[in-house]
């Protein structure tokens, strides 16, 4: 006869049985109720949080003194609300939301039948065939929801962003034949390289203002060329690794992408806005599928480089039109610190992992494990709830900058960064021992047969 004990929530069959439950003990860290009461709390003061955000954007009271879309409709004034420069960047995101929404299924159908998918292996979060040509139609709808205007009111901006399409179709063609063939990493570097020297050489567009961090202001081209390039290079190679589970590289691009585009509507440069909301707008809509669980896609390589190359493109330009922060009231003096904190998500990650690979006596770019979203995910949180875990992160740290930054030093906000992204090290450090404690656990509960006296393992 079997007999049944049950001590401390632990159900255990006699000898030669399995233990059927197990309940967390308290001195394991439950992290999905602790994200759950996160979530409760940010809710609870979203409204302060998203007032904190706007009150602190220079001139938006620009934005709020339009007249609403349905009393322009009322009095039959179409052309007031079509030919608005604003109202032409709200229309380009839901222009770019529904385009990526109707041609994100016909992609599905053709990449399921010439067989263009990605099978699970040992980094896969996902265990089926999945198409990965996504970033095709985000591609798509962002260039159709910008060029619908003419963008001739600031023709420098309009320029350069016609000069950045060049690198933004060599990117695009590197990733689709990434996507399908797979490319080497050192060539993907050059052209990378390459499509970034297009920009910033041709256009002059580079950073050469260090905004007083250590003391540094103005710099010479020798500096300030291979650092933009630098900040391409970074910035797109950070969305590619953040991009590994479903919504993360989206959701992270589509705020930070909204955050850009505001600050450049509410200072007249409607052309960089316009992108900006088109970009966010087609990958709005790619998330409705990249969430899906019957029509799902990947952005791939084709969208991970183009997202991150516009993302480039709008954090140097922010740079540059806040360098007349001394003279000019609309500008942000922290600038740099804004962009980090905007871009906090894959910064943190990829230096981490970097870090990690090396301290470890591997090579930084050999692919693991180890990113933030797998450690959410072998933490028992699925895609949407890691994925909005660090949108989240994105978000609060962004609205707290803003709220609390005050007059406090570009050199001693860095300082703050990088005490910042040490908490961060260490928070990851003890949900990976987590991990392992958890699976240590399994193995004892999953062994063919404990003896009554191993009750004290799990009490």
């Amino acid at each position: 006869m079997v007999k049944t004990f049950e001590k401390n929530h632990t159900i255990y069959l006699g000898p030669g049985s399995q233990l059927k439950y197990l309940k967390p003990d308290s001195k394991y860290f439950d992290i999905q109720a602790f994200a759950y009461f996160i979530y409760w709390f940010i809710f609870r003061h979203l409204i302060w949080i998203f007032r904190s955000v706007l009150n602190a954007l220079p001139n938006f009271d620009k934005l709020m003194e339009l007249q609403l879309p349905l009393q322009i409709l009322t009095e039959g004034n179409v052309n007031t609300l079509v030919h608005h420069d604003i109202y032409q960047c709200l229309l380009s995101f839901l222009i770019g939301c529904f385009l990526s929404i109707i041609s994100i299924p016909i992609i599905i159908n053709l990449s399921n039948l010439l067989h263009l998918t990605a099978k699970p292996g040992f980094r896969s979060s996902h265990e089926t065939e999945t198409p990965t040509l996504g970033g095709i139609a985000i591609f798509a709808a962002t260039l159709i929801a910008y060029f619908l205007w003419p963008h001739s009111e600031n023709i420098l901006d309009s320029n350069l962003i016609s000069l950045a399409m060049t690198g933004v179709i060599i990117l695009f063609f590197l990733g689709i034949k990434d996507d399908i063939l797979a490319v080497d990493p050192t060539k993907k570097l050059i052209i990378q390289i390459f499509a970034s020297l297009i920009l910033v050489a041709m256009g002059n567009f580079k950073v050469d203002n260090f905004y007083g961090i250590f003391g540094i202001h103005g710099v010479s081209d020798f500096i300030s060329i291979p650092l933009t390039v630098f900040i391409f290079i970074a910035i797109i190679n950070a969305i590619n690794l953040i991009d590994g589970i479903d919504g993360l590289a989206g959701g992270i691009s589509l705020i930070a992408g909204l955050g850009f585009g505001i600050w450049f509507i509410a200072n007249d440069h409607f052309s960089f806005g316009c992108l900006a909301f088109a970009m966010s707008g087609s990958l709005l809509g790619f998330l409705r599928f990249n969430f899906s669980k019957t029509s799902k896609i990947f952005m791939g390589d084709t969208g991970s480089l183009i997202v991150g190359y516009l993302l480039s493109i709008f954090a140097v330009e922010f740079l540059s039109l806040n360098v007349g922060y001394l003279h000019d009231p609309n500008a942000y003096f922290n600038a740099p610190i804004i962009v980090m904190v905007l871009l906090i998500v894959p910064i943190f990650d990829t230096l981490r992992v970097f870090i990690v690979r090396i301290f470890k006596g591997g090579s930084p770019f050999v692919a693991d494990r180890n990113h933030m979203h797998h450690i959410l995910i072998d933490n028992g949180l699925n895609h949407f709830w890691a994925s909005f875990t660090l949108w989240m992160v994105t978000i609060v740290n962004t609205a707290l900058f803003f709220t609390f930054h005050g007059d406090i030093t570009n050199t001693a906000s860095l300082y703050i960064y990088i005490g910042m992204f040490g908490l961060y090290m260490v928070f990851a450090y003890f949900l990976k021992k987590r991990i392992a404690s958890v699976k240590e656990r399994k193995k004892l509960v999953n062994s063919p047969s404990l003896a009554d006296d191993d009750l004290s393992t799990f009490q």
